[in-house]
Parts: C-alpha cells; structure tokens; sequence
C-alpha cells in the first residue's frame, strides 16, 4: 500500500512529522511512505517576496527521511506545472509514483494545482474509485517560553529565527535548529587573535537573526565539540555581507580547510552583535561568551535531539 503527502516541507517541522505518522499507521509497517515535495518552491517560482528556507533541499531530504519517509518526490518546480488543473496534477503524480496511492494524508487547508483550485473534496474524489483514503491531519499548536500558543508552521519558524528565539524554534522543531553548510574560505580574522572560525556557506538557507549563539557541533567523523556561533556583518571590524562563522571549543584540528561539511545546532542566543572600539574588550567579551557556553552548553544535548 502507498501513502502520500504533498507540500514544501520547509524545516521539516512536529506538524510535519504528524502527516508521516498518520501514512505510516494508515499503510502499515509493509506499506510505503512517500513525500511530494517541490524544488524551487511555488512562492519562488511566481515571484512572491523572498523569506529564504529553513532547510534546503538536500537537508530537507534528509530530515524527512528521519522522520520515517520511504520515498522523497522531488517536482521541479516551473510555471507549467503550477498552471496544471487539479486531475492533471493528480495525473502526474501517478505517473511519478508510479502507481495510485490508497492514502494521502495532509493538513486542514491543503490546497493545490491551478489557481489554488484543488481541494480535500477534489482528492477524496480522486481517491473513491479505488476505495483509497485522504486524511485530514488536524493542524498542531505548540506553547512557546512566553506561553503564547502558536501553530507549527514553517512561517512561524522562520519568524522566530528571525527574532533569534532558537529555543522557541526547537519547540516547532521538535529538535535544535542547525545549520549545515560546506567550510569556506572567510577573511582568517579569527586565527590572528586566537579564535580560529570555520564560515559556513549555507546554499541559501536562511540565517537566524544577528548575535552570538551556543551550540554544539557535530564533524563529519561523528564528533561533537561546543560552539560558538557568531551570525552578522562583523561590526567590530570591517563590515561584510552577513555570514556563519563557527568556533569550536576544544579542538585542535584547523578549521580552515575547506570544503568539509559542518553541521551545529543552535541552543541558546546569548547576545546580538555589538561593535568595539577596542580589541582588548572584543576579546573579554568573547572570554565571557564562551565561559558560559560552557557552562550552560551541554554536549549530550547536540543537533539531532529535541530541545524540549
């Protein structure tokens, strides 16, 4: 039996886990699980204003992959498909699966194909010759740290980074927000006064809000270290286009080899980004930032758990 979800699966989010949960239990544990996803997403393709992505798309597949996906679908995404009636699209991804599926699981307000003109009603339609299902999976609500509620949605993970609220993002999550890029070759600022930094290229993912952030990295031998993340334009010295710079704790090995991938969960924003005037203060500052990484910064507590 096949089961299916369609969406943009940005951040790959607790609301998200959900619908893979519900195929899962519909199918059975010899059933397949798939996902119909989009590459560019529709909003880029007609233009709307950019808001970045949570997690590009290899990142995106891994994630789902994780969260119990047998089978990702990737569409790409031009102004052909997007302008494809309801039956047609329907028609597609058959022809992609290969097969019919017998449950599609997705949310409340699920909407698809031309003009946003596909419904739930139209999916039930398309699934009743062969008695096939469509599941309408209720829309979760998490209770962030001021205890205002709030829908997972990935909006409203991008708007918490936004504002730096890692730990309110992990709550959407359901893990510690990480940013997965390829080391590159920075201005090497760092190693000339003793905090060597590795500078994360992100393929485009969004970067939470500027400051100076705790977490844990994770190496590409499996090895975890405690990090400082710094995310902004360098104030104190001179201004770049905003960047990823990680430092890592305890670890002796250079950072400034490129082209290895580093992956770090961001738990804790412990300050925006402030401009010195003296290098003197910039380093007590970092002194300080980093102590109490230490101290509060758990290991165990790394990129892949939940920082419930």
């Amino acid at each position: 039996m096949l089961g299916i979800t369609i969406g943009n699966f940005d951040g790959v989010h607790l609301g998200h886990a959900a619908l893979l949960e519900i195929l899962r239990l519909r199918t059975g544990a010899a059933g397949e699980t798939a996902v119909v996803t989009f590459d560019p997403t529709p909003a880029e393709v007609l233009g709307h204003p950019r808001t970045g992505r949570i997690t590009v798309s290899s990142e995106r597949a891994r994630r789902l992959s994780d969260a119990g996906a047998d089978r990702i679908v990737e569409l790409q995404t031009d102004r052909a498909l997007l302008e494809l009636e309801p039956e047609a699209f329907l028609d597609l991804l058959v022809d992609r699966l290969g097969k019919k599926p017998q449950v599609i699981a997705v949310g409340p307000d699920f909407r698809f194909g031309r003009g946003r003109s596909g419904s739930i009603e139209t999916l039930r339609d398309f699934l009743k010759p062969s008695k096939g299902v469509c599941e309408v999976v209720p829309e979760r609500h998490v209770v962030l740290a001021d205890g205002l509620e709030v829908p997972v949605r990935s909006t409203v993970v991008r708007r918490l980074l936004g504002m730096g609220r890692v730990e309110d993002a992990a709550r959407l999550l359901g893990r510690v927000h990480t940013l997965v890029g390829t080391v590159v070759s920075g201005d090497q600022r760092g190693r000339t006064i003793g905090i060597p930094t590795a500078n994360l290229d992100l393929k485009g993912a969004i970067l939470p809000a500027d400051g100076v952030y705790g977490g844990v990295a994770v190496l590409p031998d499996g090895i975890r270290r405690l990090a400082a993340i710094s995310i902004g334009s360098k104030p104190t010295f001179v201004e770049t286009p905003r960047v990823a710079e990680v430092h890592l704790l305890d670890h002796d090995a250079p950072v400034d080899e490129y082209g290895w991938i580093l992956e770090v969960g961001l738990q804790r924003r412990y300050r925006g980004q402030e401009a010195y005037d003296d290098l003197d203060q910039f380093l007590a500052q970092i002194d300080r930032d980093l102590l109490r990484i230490r101290q509060e910064i758990s290991l165990h507590n790394d990129c892949e758990e939940s920082a419930l």
